[in-house]
């Protein structure tokens, strides 16, 4: 595709934000001998196709899976729960999103459009892998295959079933009594907060699957319509919005043999969050949350008689944290676990931290025999801040090593004696995943992304007191004393919703809004990951905190680049939208103009477990905390200042996350309070917005209705 007049916010749509076409997914095999994983065929196509990197002597790639071939020509076709399976993941590619493995990396399983499809990864030669379409009930969810790769189990309508991988054998193990239930499917919970996508776990002998039970009877019914389509039924969802009922989630062994299925049981009443699930040559090994989240429990299951016994547990007097990859356990059965000690997060094995406070651990990549792979930022404790970077360590317990190396984020996946480092750079588009055998480089897995046209030139920096990690971008011709520049702040600025990185692509957009004539800033404050426990926890029942840290940070910086601050926007989505009308609301003192992308408006409306874990239950203090965090109730705007401010709010009217009743409600508080604004409804959008000419006029709706209201010429 020719990149000649092609503006970048149409790349920016077009490439999906420069993600088409680069490698991702990647599992190794336990032997080294391959690297599978999914990429699509250019920067611009968005279907993923499975590919396998064979690291024989000359180390090439070949084509395993081409959506394109498997489905004829035809369009590819997507069930409605796939659909919501792929917005709880934010996924918005198309083809083979997503695939599954054998121990050995042998066999994978994938769907699509809603058939079961096996693939064998070990063919010889540059010879495309056979791929065989199986022959069962449709439309299929979340196959995988057992650690043997003699079956395949799937989701089919709320119902677990096994097919053996020649396609033999399709029988069910599990079928829901009634409508509300499912099994072998995260509930919406896990899914959209927990960061569980599955619900079925093999045996490591294959002889066996755990299998979760979600009821969601309890869980109260809403309606997502569209207006635009008055002729259509409105979806009918359940949601778990703050303070009402959960699922009932239950889990069960169920031998492949027949026999009667095992309950696993816990006090479900004190700690009803499935948080996570293993089952390892040590044996079954759950994850409970209570549902104050301050309290979890690590289980040992007897898959035989449902028993369980607690090897751990965890407290904290504001919320617990879950983490990619833990817990684990190691070859010799020791539990592995993330833990906060001592004002750090650190990397535990048993009852031993192997991590200090340099480190700010973020998630457990690899369990090896000999040491286990993490990944970290710099913690309360590092010599240098290393702002915005992420790096891989391996640990022992001898101590510590980085595996990456030079200022970016960095990223692995490893199997055997092979690693894959993914890294991110500040002076080179995208991503680059290098294959490392012993440390040294044996290949370099293709890229077809494309590069933007243009370069951010961030500078990323601490500001004020509190030293917030930001990162300012003016714009690309801008020289010293041209003046000062209207002030853009580009803040997610809260929890899981790290903005400020050393990685080239994370500044893409707001360079392209620092060269329409802003001087941008983007904020991590309070509540961010990445730096120390305290950071993440003191937004505990404050919300507001998130704001106090965007007026510290423009202050600050003012003092050092050319900031003019009488004339202040912001503009943001999900927690960002929320944190820009909050902004403008609050403090129309530092704030004069607000773009609200998809903004939680009242945390009543918000799921249990990630509002809870904030903000708590809702009826405590008779629901003070709740309103004084949010932006309307139901008596109207809450705490809103004066004077007024410009306001554009933007909702997808299909959003089942952030549901579109948030827009609707603040502007009808503002209109009471005779507030003018902008309200923008995207019809058939949901929280994401991976449509090629939403995204691309979005980004330039959000740069007219800035410059009108700050009165930039």
């Amino acid at each position: 595709m020719s990149t000649e007049h092609l503006t970048f916010p149409r790349q920016h749509a077009r490439t999906q934000r420069f993600t088409l076409g680069a490698p991702r997914a990647f599992t190794v095999a336990p032997d080294g001998s391959r690297v599978a994983f999914l990429r699509s065929a250019s920067g611009t196509e968005r279907a993923q196709g499975l590919w396998v990197l064979d690291l024989d002597a000359d180390a090439h790639e070949r084509p395993v899976a081409d959506p394109a071939a498997l489905l004829a020509g035809a369009g590819e076709q997507l069930s409605a729960p796939e659909r919501a399976r792929r917005e709880r993941s934010r996924e918005g590619g198309a083809g083979i999103v997503g695939y599954a493995v054998d121990e050995a990396v042998e066999t994978a399983a994938f769907t699509l459009s809603g058939r079961l499809y096996v693939a064998d990864l070990r063919a010889e030669g540059t010879a495309p892998a056979p791929v065989r379409r199986l022959d069962v009930p449709g439309p299929v969810i979340d196959p995988r295959p057992s650690p043997d790769g003699r079956y395949v189990a799937y989701t089919v309508r709320g119902a677990l079933r096994v097919v053996a991988a020649d396609g033999s054998g399709d029988r069910p193990v599990a079928e829901p009594e009634s409508e509300s239930v499912t099994y072998g499917l995260a509930e919406f919970a896990a899914a959209e907060e927990m960061d569980r996508s599955r619900g079925f776990w093999w045996a490591p002998d294959s002889s066996a699957l755990l299998v979760e039970r979600a009821d969601d009877a309890p869980v109260a019914r809403w309606w997502i319509a569209d207006p635009a389509r008055p002729a259509a039924e409105p979806a009918r969802v359940a949601y778990p919005a703050a303070g009402t009922p959960n699922a009932e989630v239950r889990l069960f062994a169920y031998p492949l043999d027949g026999t009667a299925r095992t309950e696993i049981g816990w006090d479900r009443t004190r700690h009803p969050y499935l948080a996570r699930v293993l089952w390892d040559a040590t044996g079954p090994l759950l994850l409970v949350q209570a549902r104050d989240q301050r309290e979890q429990l690590y289980l040992a299951a007897d898959p035989a008689t449902g028993a369980t016994r607690m090897i751990h547990a965890d407290e904290d007097p504001s919320w617990l944290d879950l983490h990619a990859g833990a817990p684990a356990r190691t070859p010799d059965g020791r539990l592995v676990r993330i833990a906060d000690e001592g004002g750090a997060r650190v990397l535990a094995v048993g009852d031993r931290p192997l991590t200090g406070d340099a480190f700010h651990v973020r998630g457990l990549l690899d369990v090896g025999a000999d040491d286990l792979l993490v990944s970290v930022s710099a913690g309360p404790g590092a010599e240098e801040p290393e702002t915005g970077e992420v790096h891989v360590l391996r640990v022992n317990e001898l101590g510590t090593e980085r595996v990456s190396t030079g200022p970016g984020v960095h990223g692995a996946v490893r199997g055997g004696p092979v690693t894959v480092l993914v890294s991110s750079v500040l002076d080179r588009p995208g991503q680059r995943a290098r294959v490392l055998r012993g440390g040294e480089e044996v290949a370099v897995i293709a890229s077809h992304a494309e590069s933007p046209v243009i370069a951010p030139r961030p500078t990323l920096t601490l500001a004020g007191e509190s030293r917030i990690p930001a990162a300012v971008l003016l714009p690309s011709g801008h020289r010293a004393g041209d003046g000062p520049l209207p002030v853009l702040l580009d803040p997610y600025g809260g929890p899981h919703g790290q903005r400020v990185f050393a990685a080239h692509n994370a500044h893409l957009t707001s360079q392209w809004f620092a060269d329409q004539g802003f001087a941008v800033v983007v904020a991590d404050g309070r509540g961010s990951p990445g730096r120390s426990p305290a950071w993440e926890k003191a937004i505990r029942h404050e919300f507001t905190a998130t704001l106090d840290d965007q007026v510290e940070a423009v202050h600050a910086l003012a003092e050092e680049f050319p900031l003019d601050l009488t004339r202040v926007g912001i503009r943001g989505w999900s927690y960002g939208g929320y944190l820009a009308a909050l902004a403008v609301l609050r403090r129309p003192d530092v704030f004069h103009a607000g773009v609200a992308g998809a903004p939680v408006t009242d945390w009543r409306l918000y799921d249990t477990h990630y509002t809870e874990r904030y903000l708590g239950d809702p009826a405590e203090a008779g629901g003070e905390v709740y309103a004084r965090n949010s932006l309307v109730t139901d008596e109207g705007l809450s705490g809103a200042a004066g004077p007024h401010r410009p306001l554009m709010i933007v909702h997808g009217l299909a959003d089942d996350n952030v549901v579109a009743a948030h827009t609707l409600r603040l502007s009808s508080a503002l209109l009471a309070a005779g507030r003018p604004h902008e309200v923008l409804p995207l019809s058939g959008v949901t929280h994401m917005t991976p449509q090629e000419q939403v995204a691309e006029n979005l980004l330039l709706l959000q740069v007219d209705f800035l410059k009108r209201s700050l009165g930039i010429v």
